[in-house]
């Protein structure tokens, strides 16, 4: 059993790095001064812009993204797990990744994920989205060991994707993440229900901070950072999408307890599948 507070910063990113950082680093300290020794951004904290070329002229490789360095200094400086649930930086090749960083207390990366799953999408709303045009997707799951927990590391649009969670699941992760930009429309309708599916099918905490509110570049986002519990409960949520903070312990053995009481994992079996063409034989 591991006891540790949790927590998640949810921003509104804009254009601009430099600023994105410092708004950032405000909410960090203050989750700090809370009691959290794990804190989680969002997706895309270091920047929020809709267009490729603007993108580009803007980010830089990881090392040298102001983003990151604030974050492995703050980590350093006060002694808290970070993680950044992705920077847009550049990949080579004319593409960019979108990359999670996990930072140690002392400023070292100890992991890092780049997003699979690519959302491309004509949205009702008139909304279109083609990440496939500017990112290049990651092809790993990755988990990390903290002191506390066994941490399983994902990015926005994979929520949608099981497989990912119940892998990570599999391999002992007893805390799931989802740090997100969701849109609105999509949030209103989805937020909630994926994030406490992926912690009821799986027995598993589930922390995921947001972006959230009208930002620079038009787009707008949910919001709503939530952590969920490993029986499916919502045990602290940022209502709404201003920017801000929101804490919960995490207990491990309620992990533990969640896959005894539903074996979902343990009692798993392989099968293949079948498509029906006419008429099957009758069994008895």
């Amino acid at each position: 059993m591991a006891l540790f507070t949790a927590a998640c910063v949810q921003l509104r990113s804009g254009k601009t790095l430099s600023d994105n950082a410092e708004a950032a680093e405000s909410l960090i300290r203050s989750a700090a001064q809370d009691g959290a020794r794990y804190i989680q951004t969002p997706e895309m904290s270091n920047v929020l812009v809709r267009t490729r070329d603007e993108l580009l002229e803007r980010i830089s490789v990881a090392g040298s993204d102001p983003f990151l360095k604030m974050a492995i200094r703050l980590a350093s400086e006060l002694k808290v797990y970070l993680h950044l649930g992705s920077l847009a930086v550049l990949a080579g090749g004319g593409k960019v990744a979108n990359r999670a960083f996990l930072i140690g207390p002392d400023g070292s990366v100890m992991a890092t994920y780049d997003k699979i799953h690519m959302f491309d999408v004509d949205l009702p709303n008139g909304e279109s989205w083609r990440e496939s045009a500017t990112y290049e997707p990651g092809t790993r799951s990755v988990i990390a060991d903290l002191p506390f927990a066994r941490i399983g590391m994902a990015v926005c649009y994979d929520v949608r994707f099981p497989a990912i969670f119940r892998t990570q699941a599999r391999q002992g992760a007893q805390v799931l993440t989802a740090p997100a930009a969701f849109t609105r429309q999509t949030g209103e309708a989805h937020w909630h229900v994926l994030q406490r599916a992926r912690a009821i099918e799986n027995g598993a905490y589930v922390v995921s901070a947001a972006q959230g509110g009208l930002h620079e570049d038009g787009r707008e986002t949910y919001g709503h950072s939530l952590i969920v519990d490993p029986w499916g409960q919502v045990i602290a949520e940022l209502d709404g999408d201003a920017p801000g903070h929101v804490l919960a312990e995490i207990d491990t053995e309620n992990a533990v307890k969640a896959r005894g009481r539903i074996p979902a994992i343990a009692n798993e079996r392989d099968f293949a599948c079948h498509v029906a063409e006419g008429l099957e034989e009758l069994h008895a």
